[in-house]
This record gives structure tokens, sequence and C-alpha cells, in this order.
């Protein structure tokens, strides 16, 4: 009885359970991947398991801020982009999603692990969050970043804002130093 528990066996187990890993270019991100693959196999690997990869692209900004040096101090200039420089910088940002979710996927396979890549456009903290309805996750896991007790009161940071706003349970990975 106890070993059905743990596995999720008997009526009502862990059949269809989502696993979303949030993913960005952060070394943090990788090594949750790598941590999910390792230490959650049974719930991402059974023929019913379904793990998602997914990745936020930010959104295109038309107004770019330049820093321009004035001696000792510093003048910052909103400019207005041309619709072709954001067309430009959201393609790129739409290159290196690509590139990061198709490294995902090898490393899962390398593992044995099929996965389900996607990316969508929006901040990554309401991104996720929408995801995990949208999808229907059950888990996100995601990395974390560790920003100081200050960076993170001012920035605020995406590991908080899914842990107090998604609908399901979010796993935060840190990373050993």
């Amino acid at each position: 009885m106890e070993e059905e528990i743990l596995s999720g066996g008997g009526e009502g187990g862990d059949k269809d359970k989502k696993v979303m890993v949030a993913i960005d270019e952060s070394e943090c991100s990788h090594y949750a991947l790598v941590w999910a693959l390792d230490n959650l196999r049974e719930s991402i690997s059974g023929p019913d398991a379904q793990l998602l990869i997914f990745m936020a692209q930010p959104p295109p900004q038309h107004i770019i801020t330049f820093a321009a040096s004035l001696g000792s101090a510093r003048l910052y200039c909103p400019v207005s982009a041309t619709l072709d420089f954001v067309n430009s910088v959201q393609e790129n940002h739409k290159k290196l999603t690509l590139a990061l979710l198709d490294r995902a996927k090898e490393i899962c396979a390398e593992r044995g692990v099929k996965v389900e890549t996607i990316a969508e456009v929006g901040e990554p903290k309401t991104a996720i969050c929408d995801a995990v309805q949208k999808y229907n996750v059950d888990l996100v896991v995601m990395g974390e970043h560790g920003l100081g007790r200050i960076k993170r009161a001012f920035l605020g940071s995406v590991s908080s804002y899914c842990i107090q706003n998604a609908k399901c349970p979010v796993l935060v990975v840190k990373k050993p130093k």
C-alpha cells in the first residue's frame, strides 16, 4: 500500500499529470531542467506523463532608452524605435527562444524523456501563470536566479510572483554554490 501511494498507483493516481519547466537563458533554469529530469523521473517519463518546457519571449517595446555620457552625469533619452528595428529585435528574441527550447528538447531526449515545448510572448511571470491555466499544469519547476534581498525588493522575482499567483504548486530549484 505504501509503495502504491508513493508511486501514484491506484485509482485517481498521477495519470495525466503535467509538469512544466519554465526556462530562460540563465544557467539557473538549465540547472532546474536537469534537476527535474533527474529527480522527477517517475512523474515525467511514464506513458501518460507530460513534460512541458515553457519559455516566455519578452513583449515588443516601442521605446528604447539610450544612455549617453555627459561628463560625470548621464542623460537618459527615450527614443521611439522604428517598426523595422522593433521587428528585428523581436525576430532575434524568437530565434534565441527557439534555440533554447531546441537545446532543452535535446537534453530531455538524451535522458529518454518526451517533451513538448511552448513559447509565448509576454512578461515571464504573468506568461508562466497564464500557461499554467491554459495547459492545465499540475506542477511548475523553475530555477532561482539568486537575486539579493535588495534587488528582489525593487525588481521583484519571477519565482516569487509565480509562487503567489500560479494555480498549481511551484517548485523553485536553487543551484548549489
